[in-house]
């Protein structure tokens, strides 16, 4: 398991490698100055090279705090700005085309998804570019088999049509294939290029529930809507027409629309027989893309001895807010991110902000959890994301464990007995960095009946198979 101490080493060599042209100089303007030479040379070679000696630890501690994001108590809020819920979640996506003059916003549900390709050259390096939030190089490349609904009854009947597309995916957006609900725009006839379909990838969010939607009607109330496929349809239509609505986090507050928009938002919220969507529609498996996106596996995470025998400890938090940037790595985008830390001690939760890269592979599932594991030092003055343990508790690597008498038996994905069994397994100083959990091995012995009493608490099934 790194540390940022050891990021921190590395990048300093590295960067006095390749800032040593600064020390040269240094060296240079000292020997003008033992030799007689002008002022005017001495000065100029210790000035170049007191200011390349300085950038080599200013760009140290840069490059190991890109690579080695800590949460400290600098990262804590401090503004009194807009409070978020505890089950809000807000994702500020790139923008969609816009579609053809008069194409028609509808509903697609995504049969199938068959990861095509994605092949970026950045390597581990951070590439940045000016002005452009979703460059094509940043894409997964993904061949969508839709059934486009047409539209007449907002997504409620089997109106419509099996349309085959390959399309490139905002990594930001990637769950909303997995949910399985799209918001697309269907060009007119008389466009030039009839019936094709266009996927609106941030209000696909919405559709999807990634995004939380919520809406605070004249009278002040405020009700949640995510979920509600049929009515976020006609708001997005709504939205649409009128040339777009202001959607401050994830609420539309409707005393700030003018009279005409607010009354026809006011009418779709009087339809109360909607029943809330699922989480995911059916047949997520024939949609599944995290195993061929990267961004790493799943385990149950190692544990340093020291780290654990000094206080070293996990928590919770919650993805609140995430914001893309104009910075990739190839396994995910920068994001500027809103957490929420719940401590393990049980004091108050607290937000803080962190830039940090989110791998793909957990975007995908960001429909169904937004949770993620921080590692605490031992003396709890910082955290970082422990993307391994993040990954298996959030569904994107399935965990098994094999009971001491070799029986098999398979966690469900995002089971309520993972989290306490990487508790038990760090506060035991083991590591295990692995989904698989053996129970035969020696330096399980100490924790396998614990780690069986977990697993018939949250109630899971023991498998048939033998190893």
């Amino acid at each position: 398991m790194r540390s940022y101490t050891g990021v921190l080493i590395g990048n300093l060599i590295l960067a006095s490698f390749a800032g040593l042209a600064g020390p040269v100089f240094l060296v240079v303007g000292y020997v003008a100055w033992v030799e007689g030479a002008e002022w005017f040379w001495v000065a100029g070679a210790l000035g170049i090279g007191a200011v390349g000696t300085i950038m080599i630890p200013f760009s140290a501690v840069r490059s190991a705090g890109q690579e080695f994001p800590r949460i400290t108590r600098r990262s804590r809020t401090r503004d009194a700005g807009l409070a978020y819920g505890d089950d809000t979640s807000v994702v500020w996506a790139p923008r969609s085309p816009q579609g053809a003059p008069g194409a028609r916003l509808v509903r697609a549900d995504v049969l199938e998804a068959s990861f095509v390709r994605y092949s970026p050259e950045g390597g581990a390096t951070f590439t940045t570019y000016g002005g452009n939030h979703d460059p094509a190089e940043f894409k997964a490349t993904v061949e969508l088999r839709l059934w486009v609904h047409d539209g007449e009854d907002s997504g409620r009947g089997s109106g419509g049509r099996e349309v085959t597309e390959e399309v490139q995916v905002p990594s930001l957006c990637l769950s909303a294939i997995t949910a399985g609900r799209l918001a697309v725009l269907v060009d007119p006839p008389e466009a030039p290029t009839p019936g094709r379909v266009t996927v609106l990838w941030p209000r696909s969010l919405l559709l999807a529930g990634t995004r939380t939607c919520r809406v605070i009607d004249l009278d002040g109330r405020m009700t949640d809507v995510t979920r509600h496929a049929r009515r976020q349809l006609e708001q997005m239509r709504i939205s649409r027409s009128v040339g777009g609505v202001v959607m401050d986090g994830d609420l539309i507050d409707l005393r700030l629309l003018d009279a005409a928009t607010a009354a026809r938002y006011a009418a779709v919220a009087r339809d109360v027989t909607e029943e809330r969507a699922p989480v995911t529609e059916p047949g997520e498996e024939a949609r599944w893309l995290a195993e061929f996106l990267p961004g790493g596996e799943g385990t149950f995470g190692s544990v340093p001895r020291r780290w654990s025998r000094r206080g070293g400890h996990l928590v919770l938090a919650r993805f609140l807010a995430l914001r893309g940037r104009t910075t990739f790595q190839d396994h995910g985008p920068v994001l500027d991110t809103l957490l929420r830390v719940r401590p393990a001690d049980g004091s108050p939760a607290y937000d803080v902000t962190r830039r940090l890269t989110v791998p793909m592979n957990y975007l995908t599932v960001l429909h169904h959890t937004r949770d993620v594991v921080l590692r605490v030092s031992p003396n709890g003055r910082s955290q970082v994301v422990d993307w391994a343990r993040t990954h298996l508790l959030a569904g994107v690597t399935t965990a098994r464990v094999i009971a001491p008498d070799g029986r098999v038996i398979p966690l469900p994905r995002r089971s309520a007995a993972l989290w306490p069994l990487m508790n038990l397994l760090v506060t035991h100083g083991i590591s295990n960095p692995k989904p698989v959990l053996d129970l035969r091995k020696p330096r399980m012995h100490a924790v396998s009946g614990a780690v069986m009493e977990m697993i018939r608490d949250a109630g899971v099934r023991e498998g048939e198979a033998r190893l």
